[in-house]
């Protein structure tokens, strides 16, 4: 009502704020001057715990007393892992704002004692701690580890509750506010024992979730630590130096000192943690420990049960459930009373629902719970009565819930009430002991000694506690005298009837047969008989007979009329003998005898045998039998009595007669069960039901029917067993498939710990429950080698930077080999690579054209036209295609073929027309040239360069062979060293036999009469210039100097030569074809001195050509040539042609020393020349200075003057550039006539680099020079980007940012200037390199750059004047590649889609089949830097089909896939560095059925052979499992018939007859018949020798049923002296064992098929009996009034031990109440005062206002 109230309140100030915009302002805001305060501000913290803040303002023009800011915490939530720590995030806040000039990563200073509230950080890599902010956010801790926060830059307190100003701490068990009831302290010294053995011993094992763990080892041991978490994983620590460490996520804090060890963990623990000590000494060791451990099991109380009235008043109870804090699941009871400090919350008894019914008229009473007042219980009625005396019977009674109110009516109510103790049971078995039964005692000795007479034996009815009873069958019971014979003649007169000497005998058996015990029937009970009334002779014997009863309720006697028992009521009244009198012989009168036994003649008419009627049928079907009943009748009375009555010899023949003859229907056979399939949780048992039918009962023959012939419901198959639940133990998963399916790999599963419960369900557990090892999770797989196979590598860069170009990559040969190692083989063992699986074309964007017809033009070749002649031994030559080259041996030959608009991968070689492939002698390169390694007589020939429809030649001819290769040579230049040898020519018409001189090899080729004249026309030619002898000398010290960037040039010199000639010779075919057409005109007698002349003025033009080109080498290194240092002496033997040519050659030496150092000097590189004076001070203010020095610009300086110098043709153009930027030219910055520049009046703006740049068509160079301001340190920058995708070699200026491949060697230059000397230092990351990275000018070196070399390289250079610092950011770019390993790929797939088909891309491409309407998931695996950007591509174009991009766009899923899908579907991954394109092919096929071959026939003979067609399922005309093509329909097939023919005779047998004996051995029996079966299918009889001669006849007969005959014996019963399991009742023993017929004790397995007698049984005893004990009643609750009571304790005991039990077994008495109204009388008026002792819980619960509560509780309810 209380809450009403408030939300009534809450209502009215919410209207309230709807009119005001400010919370009214309370009566004690308005008398302190204050206005009401303000909404709470937004919370300063989402997460983790944060601070809001509310204001109000003071409306008094005085100052207010108090404060005008309260706070409050707020998001109290924990954040996310990855949200990080807040103190942090405001410290990387400033990462991005520079300190002191430059960037740092700011971490928190963190327990700062003085100001905990302010934001301190400290410089990463550095001790650089800094105050960032005077105060940190609202929210943030003020300590690591605890609650208090900062606010406004205090530290305020928190409590473990989250609020502000709160002193409530956790306890121990770290349960807020807490009582310490959730955890247990554990403590204890373990104390070592040392052992030979043993080196290691557990001290202690603390479980998940301890606390405040503390260990101390004093000792020479060593402490250390194993782990397993909740998931299964092992882990140790070896705790080997002092530090705190995090173990398992757990924060250990270990000291190490000489003589002990200390070890702390402050929890929760997040593993299970076992401490073990190492033995490291002879000395003990003793280890303290201290934990408080959680109690994992805690009784959790459940929610209230339904009201039990809708209305009116009624109550809920709640019950206690066991729950397991670790697996989050309810358990069973006994793990919770594990631990002491658990107990179990009693039930708890709420009222509800106290709105009035609509049908009643008034409250329902209330009154509150008391502790005597009952609850609802269970009230059960009194046993029924046995169903059986004896034998095994059951009693059954009604238990139901029932409510005592407070006037004490009892009432029914819903069990639900009771649940919170165990229902009674409402059957049980009684008289389970066995009923009495008959027992006879030995036979007596006969009466007589010789002759015929009586003996007789005494039979008792016995009970199942051996005690002499009643309760037998007088129909069942064994003759107590019989005739006997004695083999001893009589010599005395025949007697009338036998002698019955010894009455005694007589005597007992008739006084034990007749006992009897009274029983809940009414029944006769006769006392016992009275002395006789005689001492002698004959008398007589009474006693009385009574009809009684046993009432079982009080186990009292009780008396009953004598016509409430049925039955015959036993005589009273009969004859007894005392002996002789006087005397007496021991022979009857007849007056005796006729007493003692009423005469013969009586006994012949009086009883008499009858048959009456038969006994039941032996069988129920087929045929069984029944025998007369013969019984012997009292003719009188007509009653049965005792056959020993009737006369024995006159006992008709035994009668039978057949009955049941019809035949038995089928019915069900049942077979033993099988053994349990599980030994616990819960197996299954099987056996064996067939429907039968039994043919003849004297065969015992049957056949199995079917099912629906036995019309009973068939039994079951099945039945649970062994139901209870298992240990815990660990279950293997199957193996996952192999990581590979050859060479190695590793396959994995799931092992976990788990129970199988009694329901069968499995229970997962921790780990710590399995005791047994854990079985491995993973294993090495057992496969074969895997076949040889390609390894790629990555494919290049694309040839060209736009358009199409090409691509490559390498192959190697491998084997993968079962142990997961790889061997690299011989690549003949793979199989054949295609060319295109190394060269693949590749498309760029689209190149910039100009005017580009419309038409594609064919490749072009750039073929050089022109002959080259070695005349010296080189090492390596280069050549372009479309030229001749006489060369000599052992010289290697570059050969490259320059094309346009056609792919350099593609290009063919051929040799005098034969393809060539690359050999260890000739490498046939992918872009576009091949190598000749050391020239051979066989490399003459014919190379061809076949680019698609355009090709060019080159021929290759060898000078000479071995010693003479230089004879033509030597004898034109130095006559006297040697004789002339033969000529060229000679040796050109020698060349097949001997094979020197120019050889061509006899190619194919040439003997075709292909390109023979071509090739070898120039021949004469160039034998001619090998044969002359005009070659200038060379008079220069200084031996020749060769042009390095020559192509034609050797790098290994001939130092013997002494004629200044060129390595090799070069001259245009259109010269020497000019020499030929000259040649041809000219008469034969002529052609030989004009052929001297031509070649002679030839060998001037090469001269001349080769002193050019060296004139402009020798002028670019500053070396002078004149034309005397070169002499001509030309030979003397062309006389008149030598002095014309000696005049022109004067002309040409003077025009080639003009060429060097005159105006019309030939074409040349731009070069700026350098001086070395410094700069030049014309005045105090003008400096002057040329280039490569520093101006350090003064207070005085009036102009400065930089001079460029600059030679090249054409003439260089000059431009400037200061910093990276073209200068402005101005009225103050000028350019003058000289190019030189001039800065008037320069200032501070104007400091920087100053650059001169000249170009011109041959190229460009550049120089610069420093202009500081008094003498500070500058550095050369460039803003530029560098982007490298394929120089192996970079260069830069610092302050530029570079992009480059990795493995290239980057040079950061650092160009310095100042003075004085600035001193250069280099930062990586801030952090100083080592000196050995730099190079001699200052500049960096990083070679072979790698990823983990990224960062930021800066450049620091400091004086005296000051330091300057700048920055180049070096970035790595990874191309796009295939990663190595493809299994992460692989799982990506199979967890992106579980059971989808899936397929990877390869830049080769892939392809999967796929059916119509499936998904497929594509993986397009690639690795680079930065992450590529992936594309997908269907046909060229965006996807449009239904799909979804996953895994960061490396998986593509395709739905539901259409038949119409064709073509490639291609992943493009790019990044900055290149572009890989992967692929894959998707093939649409469906499953069908298609006919295979037939089946074998069925029969090979007969009339029911057949055939069927054989079906196989089909994808794409490759079998597949049939499960694919289950849902496709099956053609319609119809069976063949086969074999159709007679069968040969053979041998039938009928089944075999039934066993004669069950057991011990008996026969069995079938027929043996010879038959045919023929083509028809009739069966024919044949003659017995027909079948003999195929087969020998079978046996008819055979034995059966050997094993022993064998039945179940037992023991008599043991005493009742067992455990009580009732009022009275015990168990009693005995022991069953299974035996021969001869008594001999077998195995119990053998008689396993026969009914066991049971072992236990109950029985009587007093010992056992129970009844109900009271406690004293209570103090009464009320003095006066009407709603007093009192309660006492009721309950059921053990009479004897006074030990309570359940009180259903004291249900057979009343129990007696447990609670009574007390005190009702009226109370007096005049004073006010309680009448309970429970009112001041009524205050306390506020009832006071209720008439009931406020009258008993007057006195409380008054002062309140």
């Amino acid at each position: 009502m209380d809450c009403c109230r408030r939300a009534t309140a809450g209502a009215l100030l919410l209207a309230s704020l709807l009119l005001s915009s400010r919370i009214a302002r309370s009566e004690e805001d308005r008398d302190t001057l204050w206005d009401a305060w303000g909404s709470w501000s937004e919370c300063s913290r989402t997460c983790g715990g944060g601070a809001s803040y509310s204001l109000r303002r003071c409306l008094s023009s005085k100052s207010c007393e108090g404060r005008n800011i309260r706070y409050r915490t707020c998001s109290n939530v924990d954040c996310p892992p990855e949200a990080g720590d807040f103190r942090t995030q405001q410290c990387s806040a400033h990462n991005d704002v520079k300190y002191q000039g430059q960037f740092y990563e700011w971490l928190p200073v963190s327990n700062d004692p003085d100001n905990p509230c302010s934001l301190k950080c400290q410089a990463k890599g550095t001790s650089l701690v800094v105050e960032l902010a005077p105060k940190v956010l609202d929210g943030t801790r003020c300590y690591t580890e605890s609650l208090d926060m900062c606010i406004s830059g205090l530290c305020q307190i928190v409590g473990c509750d989250h609020q502000l100003g709160s002193t409530v701490k956790e306890d121990n068990c770290g349960v807020c506010n807490g009582d310490g009831s959730t955890c247990r302290l554990v403590r204890g010294q373990y104390k070592s024992q040392l052992l030979a053995t043993k080196s290691d011993d557990t001290v202690v094992a603390i479980p998940y979730g301890s606390r405040h763990v503390r260990l101390v080892l004093k000792g020479p041991g060593h402490l250390y630590l194993e782990t397993k978490t909740l998931q299964g994983v092992k882990g140790e620590n070896s705790l080997s130096f002092t530090g705190s460490f995090l173990v398992e996520n757990s924060s250990v804090d270990f000291q190490k000192f000489p003589d002990k060890e200390i070890l702390r963990m402050s929890g929760p623990l997040t593993a299970d943690f076992t401490v073990k000590v190492h033995y490291a000494g002879a000395a003990d060791s003793t280890v303290q420990f201290i934990f408080y451990q959680p109690i994992i099991h805690r009784w959790r109380e459940t929610d209230f049960f339904p009201c039990s009235a809708s209305c009116g008043g009624g109550y809920q109870l709640t019950s206690a459930e066991c729950y397991d804090l670790r697996s989050s699941r309810v358990v069973a009871d006994q793990y919770c009373h594990y631990y002491p400090e658990n107990i179990k919350p009693k039930p708890k008894l709420q009222e509800c629902n106290q709105d009035p019914c609509p049908a009643s008229d008034g409250y329902k009473q209330i009154m509150p719970y008391d502790l005597y007042h009952p609850l609802p219980r269970w009230e059960s009625t009194p046993w029924t009565a046995c169903s059986s005396s004896c034998g095994g019977g059951i009693q059954s009674r009604t238990v139901s819930c029932v409510e005592e109110d407070i006037q004490g009516l009892v009432s029914s109510v819903e069990e639900w009430k009771c649940m919170y103790t165990p229902k009674m049971p409402i059957v049980q078995p009684c008289n389970i002991f066995d009923c009495p039964k008959w027992l006879a005692q030995e036979w007596s000795p006969c009466t007589v000694t010789c002759g015929q007479g009586l003996r007789y034996r005494v039979v008792l009815c016995i009970d199942h506690r051996g005690m002499h009873t009643g309760g037998c069958s007088p129909k069942t019971k064994p003759h107590i005298k019989e005739e006997c014979i004695v083999p001893t003649p009589c010599y005395k007169p025949k007697e009338k009837l036998p002698v019955e000497a010894k009455l005694p005998w007589y005597k007992q058996a008739q006084e034990l047969e007749e006992g009897s015990i009274v029983s809940e029937e009414p029944t006769f009970i006769p006392e016992p008989w009275s002395a006789c009334s005689v001492t002698c002779g004959v008398g007589i014997q009474v006693r009385l007979v009574k009809c009684q009863v046993l009432l079982s309720f009080s186990q009292s006697v009780a008396d009953l009329p004598i016509d409430e028992c049925e039955g015959s009521k036993p005589v009273s009244e009969r004859a007894c003998y005392g002996g002789p009198c006087n005397g007496e012989t021991g022979e009857y009168s007849p007056e005796e005898t006729d007493l003692l036994y009423g005469g013969t003649q009586d006994f012949d008419e009086l009883y008499d045998w009858e048959y009456e009627g038969f006994t039941e049928c032996s069988e129920s079907c087929g045929g069984g039998v029944q025998e007369a009943v013969v019984t012997c009748l009292n003719k009188q009375t007509r009653e049965f009595v005792d056959e020993d009555l009737c006369v024995r010899s006159r006992r008709p023949p035994q009668l039978l007669k057949a009955c049941n003859l019809e035949p038995c229907p089928p019915r069900w056979e049942m077979g033993k069960w099988s053994a349990c399939s599980l030994t616990c949780g819960v197996g299954l048992q099987t056996r064996d039901v067939f429907c039968s039918h039994l043919l003849s009962r004297e065969t015992n023959e049957t056949v199995i029917l079917e099912d629906e012939l036995c019309h009973k419901p068939k039994p079951t198959l099945v039945q649970a067993c062994n139901r209870f639940d298992c240990p815990p133990s660990w279950y293997p998963s199957e193996w996952q498939q192999c990581s590979k399916t050859c060479g190695g790999g590793t396959k994995k599963r799931e092992v976990l710990c788990k129970q199988r419960m009694a329901d069968g369900s499995f229970l997962e557990l921790p780990e710590t429950f399995c005791s047994t090892l854990k079985p491995a999770s993973e294993e090495t797989c057992k496969n074969e080698n895997c076949a040889p196979e390609w390894l790629l590598s990555d494919w290049t860069q694309c040839s060209v930077s736009c358009g199409e170009g090409t691509q490559t990559r390498n192959a190697i040969c491998r084997k993968m080999l079962n142990t997961g190692l790889s061997a690299i083989i011989n690549s003949s063992l793979c199989p054949p690579l295609p060319f295109s699986s190394l060269v693949r074309p590749c498309a760029l964007a689209t190149c910039a054209r100009h005017q580009r017809p419309s038409y594609k033009q064919p490749p072009l070749i750039m073929a050089q036209k022109k002959v080259f002649i070695q005349t010296r031994k080189q090492k390596k030559l280069h050549f372009i295609v479309g030229g001749y080259a006489y060369l000599l041996p052992k010289t290697s030959v570059i050969l490259r073929c320059p094309v346009r608009r056609f792919r350099k991968p593609m290009i063919t070689w051929e040799k005098d027309g034969k393809r060539l492939i690359s050999s260890v002698h000739v490498t046939i390169a992918p872009y576009g040239y091949m190598k000749i390694h050391r020239l051979k007589p066989l490399d003459a020939g014919i190379y061809t360069c076949i680019a698609g429809p355009a090709q060019e030649h080159f021929v290759i001819k060898l000078i000479g062979s071995h010693n003479k290769r230089f004879a033509a040579l030597s004898a034109g230049i130095k006559e006297e060293e040697a004789p002339r040898k033969a000529s060229l020519n000679d040796a050109l018409h020698a060349q097949e036999k001997h094979q020197n001189g120019i050889l061509f090899n006899g190619s194919k080729t040439e003997k075709r009469g292909l390109l023979t004249d071509s090739s070898s026309r120039y021949d004469t030619i160039v034998s001619g210039l090998l044969e002359y002898r005009g070659w200038p000398r060379n008079n220069a010290d200084s031996g020749e100097v060769q042009d390095s960037s020559e192509r034609n040039i050797s790098s290994e010199e001939d130092q013997g030569q002494e004629y200044n000639l060129p390595f090799t010779m070069v001259a245009n075919q259109d010269r020497l074809d000019d020499i030929l057409g000259n040649l041809s005109q000219q008469p034969e007698e002529l052609k030989d001195g004009y052929s001297k002349q031509l070649i002679a003025q030839l060998a001037h033009e090469i001269f001349k050509s080769h002193l050019e080109h060296q004139g402009s080498f020798f002028k670019a290194h500053g070396t002078r040539v004149s034309s005397a240092s070169v002499e001509f002496p030309f030979s003397k033997q062309v006389s008149g042609f030598a002095s014309s040519l000696r005049t022109s050659a004067e002309a040409h030496m003077s025009t080639s020393a003009e060429l060097i150092n005159g105006p019309h000097r030939p074409p040349q590189k731009p070069a700026i020349l350098k001086k070395i004076s410094a700069a030049q001070q014309l005045s105090a203010s003008e400096v002057v200075t040329h280039l490569g020095h520093t101006v350090v610009l003064a207070s005085g300086t009036l102009s400065v003057l930089l001079h460029c110098e600059a030679v090249g043709n054409p003439k260089p153009t000059i431009s400037w550039v200061k910093n990276g930027e073209v200068v402005n030219f101005n009225d103050r910055i000028l350019l003058q006539p000289d190019d030189s520049l001039q800065i008037l009046e320069p200032v501070e703006a104007d400091v920087g680099f100053y650059t001169c740049n000249a170009t011109n068509a041959l190229g460009s160079d550049s120089v610069s020079i420093a202009v500081t301001l008094a003498g500070k340190p500058l550095i050369k920058t460039s803003r530029a980007t560098l982007i490298n995708k394929d120089s192996l070699a970079v260069t830069v200026d610092i302050g530029s940012l570079v992009k480059t491949i990795p493995g290239a060697n980057v040079t950061i230059s650092c160009q310095v200037a100042g003075v004085p000397e600035a001193e250069l230092t280099w930062f990586r990351n801030k952090v100083k390199l080592a000196p050995g990275h730099l190079l001699l000018d200052g500049s960096l070196l990083i070679a072979h750059v790698s990823l983990s070399e990224q960062g930021l390289y800066s450049c620091r250079a400091a004086n005296i004047r000051g330091e300057i610092t700048e920055s180049t950011q070096l970035q790595v770019l990874d191309p796009p590649h295939l990663p190595q390993q493809l299994e992460d790929m692989t799982a990506t797939l199979s967890n992106a889609g579980p059971g989808i088909p899936s397929v990877i891309t390869s830049p080769s491409g892939t392809r999967k089949v796929l059916s119509p309407g499936s998904s497929v998931l594509i993986g397009c695996p690639v690795h680079g830097h930065p992450t590529p950007n992936i594309t997908w591509l269907y046909a060229g174009q965006p996807i449009s089909m239904p799909h979804h991009v996953l895994a960061a766009g490396q998986i593509l899923q395709i739905l539901n896939i259409s038949n119409d899908i064709h073509g490639e579907i291609h992943c493009v991954a790019q990044n900055e560095a290149g572009l890989l394109v992967q692929k894959t092919s998707l093939t649409i096929q469906d499953y069908w059925w298609s006919v295979d071959k037939m089946s074998p026939c069925s029969a090979s003979c007969g009339n029911k052979g057949i055939q069927h067609h054989q079906l196989r399922c089909l994808l794409g005309g490759t079998q597949v499992n049939i499960s694919h093509c289950l849902k496709k329909p099956k053609p319609t097939l119809q069976p063949i018939a086969c074999n159709r023919r007679d069968c040969p005779s053979r041998w039938m047998v009928t089944s075999w007859s039934h066993c004669t004996q069950s057991c011990g051995g008996g026969i069995q029996n079938r027929r043996v018949t010879c038959q045919k079966l023929t083509a028809a299918g009739n069966s024919v009889p044949m003659p017995n020798d027909a079948c003999a001669q195929v087969a020998k006849r079978p046996v008819d007969t055979q034995s059966c049923n050997r094993q022993l005959c064998v039945e179940w014996a037992t023991s008599p019963w043991g005493q009742c002296n067992g455990p009580c399991i009732g009022s009275r009742l015990a168990v009693q023993h005995r022991q069953v064992f299974c035996q021969t017929r001869d008594g001999l004790s077998v195995s119990a397995d053998q008689c396993g098929s026969l009914p066991r007698p049971l072992s236990t049984q109950n029985c009587w005893t007093d010992v056992c009996s129970v009844h109900w004990r009271v406690s004293l009643w209570t103090m009464c609750t009320a003095t006066c009034g009407n709603y007093g009571f009192q309660s006492r304790r009721v309950e059921c005991v053990r009479v004897h031990t006074n030990t309570p039990v359940q009180e259903h077994l004291c249900s057979w008495r009343p129990r007696p109440a447990n609670w009574q109204r007390c005190n009702i009388t009226p109370c007096e008026n005049i004073e006010c005062r309680d009448t309970t002792r429970y009112c001041e819980k009524v205050k306390q619960l506020k009832l006071c206002q209720l008439t009931q509560f406020k009258s008993r509780c007057c006195g409380t309810c008054g002062k309140a």
